[in-house]
């Protein structure tokens, strides 16, 4: 089947789209350096012809509050308005776990807003909650500094590869229409500081890493369950160890 991956060309997306087309789909990388831009709709129409689902695994360029909101909810509209001339019958949207437990953050509130929308249109879909990504680990401590200490709540954090985000999304994006939300996480627990101390080290990274109750996650407060999925949650295989492997050895190639 004809499948649109918006975003395609970006980190999930490039994935997504390798393994669709190993699987014999006409996957199509849909993304501003492909020549479709959802918020100005450019491209969109002509993307989206004759294609059976559309998945949406994009993400704001800035994360500003009010930059990230008008990112969410234009990109969002225009996909579903164009999906729906294009006859789409399924629309899969990547978002996180905890989303609506973590209305503080502005990036948050536009990924609630983006999934009003797609519940709220007459297209199918669904929505696709994933724990954070290996991948963005070390990221995570950039934006937790507080002077020259990395400040994180020490609570419960099951994140997954970006290779087993990929497979996922790509599952259910060839299945039918859930008309609701999957979980999917990685398979091991751990505390958010000392996952982030871990990759730290594993960079030589000297950053001090501090379990600081009180700090924030992407500016929410934050409980110890917030952002692990619950007893459903469809569980990647990638371990973190694995994971460091792969990646220290990517490197090692480079």
């Amino acid at each position: 089947m004809k499948i649109v991956v918006i975003g395609g060309t970006g980190l999930i997306g490039s994935k997504l789209v390798s393994k669709l087309r190993g699987q014999g789909h006409e996957a199509v990388a849909a993304a501003p350096n492909t020549g479709v831009n959802t918020i100005t709709g450019e491209g969109l129409a002509e993307a989206l012809k004759g294609a059976s689902v559309a998945v949406d695994v994009s993400n704001s360029p800035s994360w500003d509050d009010a930059a990230v909101l008008k990112f969410f909810e234009t990109s969002t509209r225009n996909l579903l308005t164009y999906e729906a001339a294009a006859g789409v019958g399924h629309h899969v949207a990547l978002s996180v776990v905890g989303t609506d437990r973590l209305s503080e953050s502005g990036y948050f509130r536009a990924k609630i807003a983006q999934e009003k929308l797609i519940r709220d249109s007459s297209i199918p879909y669904s929505i696709v909650h994933a724990t954070q990504f290996f991948e963005f680990v070390k990221g995570l401590a950039d934006i937790s500094m507080v002077g020259d200490k990395v400040h994180l709540p020490p609570v419960l954090f099951q994140p997954m590869a970006a290779d087993d985000v990929a497979s996922a999304v790509g599952r259910i994006a060839v299945g039918p229409p859930v008309n609701g939300t999957v979980e999917i996480g990685g398979p091991e627990q751990f505390r958010l500081d000392e996952l982030v101390r871990r990759r730290l080290a594993a960079l030589k990274d000297p950053r001090e890493v501090i379990a600081d109750p009180n700090a924030t996650y992407s500016g929410a407060k934050i409980s110890e369950r917030t952002l692990v999925p619950g007893n459903n949650a469809r569980l990647g295989e990638t371990t973190f160890e694995t994971w460091l492997a792969q990646s220290a050895g990517k490197t090692a190639a480079a």
